[in-house]
């Protein structure tokens, strides 16, 4: 990307930063940013509770093997 393509790109992205209303994705953002300075701490630790529990029921699943491969879900979707 030369300067010129760079520019018009961080004014696009700025621009896209301010008009977001979602605070998941401006969360997001803000991770990539601290990480991208060498600020971020465990990821695990930016998780809320009930993400954490979602995310350990899910290992659970896998583990005890109450898991589907995605062609399965997929044909399921499609075929009702």
């Amino acid at each position: 990307m030369n300067m010129s393509e760079s520019k018009s790109t961080k004014k696009e992205l700025v621009g896209w930063i301010e008009s977001l209303k979602d605070d998941t994705i401006l969360g997001l953002l803000n991770s990539v940013k601290l990480s991208s300075e060498g600020k971020s701490g465990d990821w695990w630790d930016e998780l809320t509770e009930s993400d954490r529990v979602n995310i350990l029921s899910g290992i659970r699943d896998f583990e005890q093997g109450l898991t589907m491969s995605s062609k399965d879900f997929w044909n399921g979707l499609a075929n009702g």
